[in-house]
């Protein structure tokens, strides 16, 4: 094997794998890269057997071949080599040797025969969805995921169809403290028919995320037997999905709404984020009192100290004084893109609604704290 490739293409390419690739496993060759020259371009394989990425790249292929390469390793050859190309070259002792101006690395290799197959099943059938609106239901739900192992069917992201209006996906998190919700019009009435919906995991979600940042255009999508498929121009990505029923998030909706107030998004958010200076592991309430024409937030903690502000709103409801977690707030409003707020305060112990007031396409729920 021995090729020439641009060093920027090949940076970028191995870059892609390191959240991909095993750190710990009883598998010493899932540590590794299958890079692979063939017909003009390199191929870069990373899987960690839950999740596969195939990516090509335009390459000057001298001889064909393939290797596994330490995917941490290669990345940090690369990283710190100086010059526009790089000479890749694999010996028959299955060492490859990087070249590029006077820099030389030699790194060892395995040999590709181990390497688990990354292929996407040959049934799957992919619809078309933009780019932004993939990282749209990303974004305004993925804060709320959950990081408990134990409840594995919310560790990720749930996605499904709207019954009662074709071709609107969902997109849904929750931790069990607050939950968020999207639905988009995919642009297709007969786009991506789902029987129960998926659950994407954390994993799955991020490598997804860094796929629609990184690369313009549509993205093709797929879901077929607990697998699905993303592909772009350049790149494949197969995600294992999460095997167990998610809860019906629905009950979770408040069917009343609780006293509703706006406020200018970025003037919020500068406050609470004053609010999250006081905030530690141990502490992160803010208390909430309305008056008429404004919000008064108070966080007091012990261990730092106190924090006191204001912020102008809009709307009735007369005085009510509540707790909820500020970094949850600020998670909420954050995923808001409009200039304008809707923050619907539940009475007692009844969870807030946070929402734009431009559109209805993004909530999020919030459980008060008890204060």
């Amino acid at each position: 094997m021995e090729f020439k490739i641009k060093r920027s293409i090949f940076l970028d390419g191995m870059q892609k794998t390191l959240g991909i690739v095993e750190k710990k496993t009883t598998m010493p060759i899932l540590n590794n890269v299958l890079i692979q020259a063939d017909r003009g371009k390199v191929r870069i394989i990373a899987t960690d057997r839950e999740i596969g990425l195939v990516a090509d790249y335009e390459a000057q292929i001298l001889k064909e071949g393939d290797i596994t390469l330490s995917a941490r390793k290669i990345y940090e050859m690369i990283r710190e080599i100086q010059g526009e190309t790089i000479h890749v070259q694999k010996n028959e002792q299955f060492v490859v040797t990087l070249t590029s101006q006077k820099s030389v690395y030699k790194i060892p290799g395995i040999p590709a025969d181990d390497f688990p197959n990354v292929a996407v099943d040959q049934d799957v059938k992919f619809f078309k969805i933009k780019r932004d609106i993939l990282k749209n239901l990303i974004l305004k739900t993925s804060y709320s995921m959950s990081t408990d192992e134990i409840r594995k069917n919310l560790n990720g992201i749930f996605v499904d169809m709207d019954p009662e209006k074709p071709g609107v996906i969902r997109a849904v998190a929750t931790d069990g403290h607050r939950l968020a919700m999207i639905s988009i019009y995919s642009g297709d009435k007969d786009f991506l028919k789902l029987d129960r919906g998926i659950i994407i995991p954390r994993k799955g979600v991020a490598e997804i995320r860094k796929l629609v940042e990184s690369e313009a255009g549509d993205v093709m999508i797929g879901v077929h037997q607990g697998m699905c498929a993303l592909k772009t121009d350049h790149t494949m990505l197969k995600v294992s999905l999460i095997d167990a029923d998610y809860p019906d998030y629905k009950r979770v909706i408040p069917a009343e709404k609780g006293t509703s107030i706006q406020f200018d998004r970025d003037a919020a958010l500068h406050a609470l984020r004053r609010m999250s200076v006081i905030s530690s592991e141990r502490y992160s309430g803010v208390i909430i009192k309305m008056t008429d024409g404004k919000i008064i937030l108070n966080s007091t903690n012990p261990d730092v100290g106190e924090a006191n502000d204001e912020i102008e709103v809009s709307g009735r409801g007369g005085e009510l004084e509540v707790g909820y977690n500020v970094n949850y707030l600020i998670d909420a409003i954050e995923a808001v893109d409009e200039k304008t707020v809707i923050f619907e305060i539940g009475a007692g112990m009844k969870p807030g609604v946070v929402r734009p007031a431009e559109n209805d396409q993004y909530f999020c729920i919030i459980m008060p704290l008890r204060i």
